[in-house]
């Protein structure tokens, strides 16, 4: 990304209130957790990343981990936008496995696929991936060093962090991973995958 300013739009969408974050400047355009799970909701981002005026090959969608409630929209997009999601290569499995994930929750829908890329730095320009294992074996934090600006996922949130009691999540590592977070400059500003915007120094109190 060329342009000095990154702009944050934030959405909240779906059942489990996922929050859904565009990332923009003047010539690129991350969306990152697809989370929109009905035609209102994908008619709103629809809109709004239409109106970036961007150009579709610096267009990149990007889930920072498996689970459904952050992938809600994922077939969707990937039709509309002509790219795949880029997830980290531990958790495609998961993101493979819709289904299971649906009946589990006991969400009575069937579940298509959509196409999946492993996720790189290479792919992805003025960001640097963080891997954060513990909700999932697969999560990660996206982290733009120069603007401080840091996307948790359900690693970290507002004065909590992501569980570690589904499948595939282990609480030693999300430990772990939080620390590792906690080692970012205090105000550097988090946009979670769930609730409020904070901040590290706010959470390493």
């Amino acid at each position: 990304m060329k342009s000095e300013e990154l702009i944050v739009k934030s959405f909240v969408f779906g059942p489990f209130q996922t929050n859904c974050y565009v990332v923009s400047d003047d010539e690129h355009v991350l969306l990152i957790d697809p989370a929109c799970s009905n035609e209102y909701e994908r008619d709103m981002l629809k809109a709004y990343i239409e109106d970036l005026q961007f150009k579709i090959e610096d267009f990149r969608i990007i889930s920072t981990h498996g689970h459904l409630d952050h992938l809600w929209g994922a077939k969707w997009a990937t039709e509309i936008w002509r790219t795949p999601v880029l997830i980290h290569e531990a958790d495609i499995p998961m993101a493979q496995a819709m289904q299971q994930q649906y009946d589990m929750f006991g969400i009575r829908q069937k579940a298509e696929s959509f196409p999946i890329e492993p996720l790189t730095e290479e792919k992805i320009s003025k960001l640097s991936i963080i891997q954060t294992p513990g909700h999932t074996p697969g999560s990660v934090c996206l982290y733009f060093p120069k603007e401080k600006t840091l996307f948790s996922g359900d690693t970290l949130f507002c004065m909590g962090y992501g569980r570690t009691d589904l499948p595939g999540g282990h609480f030693g590592q999300l430990i772990e991973s939080l620390n590792r977070l906690f080692e970012l400059p205090a105000d550097v500003r988090v946009y979670p995958g769930h609730g409020e915007f904070t901040t590290i120094g706010t959470e390493k109190r």
